[in-house]
């Protein structure tokens, strides 16, 4: 009984003393934010002035001592910190002297995560305009957001899933590799860290589409045209993203322009003349490159009076030869018969064949004081032969009164003949009626 006694009052005073308290672990903030960083504090108390005490500090999580190992300081900065189920933090205290290590309870630090905000959906490049085979780059945007964030792509506005990402960062990035014209249409994004995914507005996307080569033709004529015609060029790019530029060439020189807004082909008028025979080509553009058609020659005949359409010429033109070739050999004819009636009417009147004898009219001189008074009557020039000519004049009486008249018949014994021929005279033939050579 006495020892028993003996040991419980002895047994407080022969144990050593207490070198420190047990220590705290306290957090700079007991819910951080995400991506923020935390610092952990190990609080204890030395319970002795012994100079010689010198307290090891450590930090654990998941049995891992954190940082770069135990140290001399009772705090340690984590960052940054993300959001994951609630863990425990520890932290110890250790005198290396009297090999006396001491823990904390432990503390759960509860993470809190910002939501995505603000999600955006740009290009590169610029503007959602992209070149038919080069890469267009769609780049999805937060401006505000914590944690691991989950990136989405889509095409339409039915939400078609192009591509997923995840990553830690507020940006990221998707590629359509080899774009064609099927790849215009609108596109968006979205982005999600765990509290629903947040949209972006749509934006348009256009491919842009290189002009082909163009091809030259010359309208309806073909490469045969007609002098004065009105020739239409016309430049057409099978393929090319609207507006088109056109310019056209004669010879390398160029002639003039047109533009086609909406795509396709464009035309350009050109009234030919003799210079305009020759080479042509056209050039399509369309801001991504230029192409030229191939050469095409144009060969120019006949004329035309107007400058009018090509086919109208040629009908004007058919019409005319049909209408020589049918009233010529009549026109002819009638020429023809038309001499002839005037020949035999020449012939029945040539007074060699039968000279032709005036008729006697009353004398308007009846009461002239000469009852005898005769009156001459001069023939038309004839040919009689080679390149003499004669005048033939007659003379004739008139009509007379009984008895005047037997006064002129006791005396028209002793009277000249009535027929006078002149003396011949030579003529120049080249002064002949035209119609007596014929």
């Amino acid at each position: 009984m006495l020892p028993w006694l003996l040991l419980s009052i002895c047994a407080p005073l022969c144990e050593p003393a207490e070198l420190f308290l047990h220590p705290v672990l306290e957090v700079s903030s007991s819910h951080p934010v995400e991506g923020h960083s935390v610092t952990l504090t190990c609080k204890t108390q030395v319970l002795t002035h012994s100079p010689h005490i010198q307290l090891l500090f450590c930090f654990v999580k998941d049995g891992k001592v954190l940082g770069s190992g135990c140290s001399y300081s009772p705090k340690l900065q984590i960052r940054p910190m993300w959001r994951k189920d609630p863990e425990p933090y520890w932290c110890s205290a250790k005198a290396e002297t009297h090999n006396i290590k001491k823990w904390s309870r432990a503390v759960d630090i509860h993470v809190q995560r910002v939501p995505v905000s603000d999600v955006s959906l740009e290009t590169r490049p610029p503007g959602g305009w992209g070149m038919e085979g080069n890469t267009l780059v769609l780049i999805c945007s937060v401006a505000n957001a914590t944690g691991n964030i989950t990136y989405l792509w889509y095409r339409g506005t039915l939400g078609s899933n192009l591509e997923t990402k995840i990553q830690h960062s507020l940006t990221a990035e998707f590629e359509i590799l080899k774009m064609k014209e099927s790849s215009a249409g609108q596109y968006y994004c979205a982005a999600d860290n765990g509290y629903g995914p947040v949209l972006s507005d749509l934006v348009n996307v256009t491919v842009r589409v290189p002009v082909s080569r163009p091809v030259l033709t010359f309208g309806d004529s073909g490469t045969q045209a007609v002098l004065g015609d009105l020739l239409e060029l016309r430049c057409e790019a099978p393929r090319g993203s609207p507006p088109i530029f056109y310019q056209f060439y004669h010879e390398n020189v160029i002639l003039g322009n047109s533009s086609a807004p909406s795509g396709g082909g464009s035309s350009f008028n050109l009234s030919l003349t003799a210079e305009r025979s020759g080479n042509y080509f056209c050039e399509a553009s369309n801001g991504q490159g230029a192409h030229r058609s191939e050469v095409v020659t144009l060969n120019l005949t006949g004329l035309s009076s107007v400058p009018i359409e090509s086919g109208s010429s040629r009908l004007t033109s058919g019409v005319t030869e049909w209408l020589v070739g049918c009233l010529g050999p009549l026109t002819m004819a009638l020429i023809f018969c038309y001499w002839m009636k005037r020949k035999r009417g020449r012939q029945s009147d040539d007074p060699l064949r039968s000279p032709p004898r005036p008729v006697l009219r009353e004398s308007s001189y009846l009461n002239s004081p000469d009852p005898r008074q005769l009156q001459s009557v001069y023939e038309n020039v004839n040919v009689v032969s080679g390149d003499e000519i004669y005048s033939l004049v007659y003379h004739t009486q008139q009509q007379l009164e009984p008895a005047a008249a037997q006064y002129v018949t006791t005396h028209r014994t002793s009277e000249v003949s009535p027929e006078i021929y002149s003396k011949p005279r030579k003529i120049n033939t080249a002064y002949m009626d035209y119609e007596d050579t014929m």
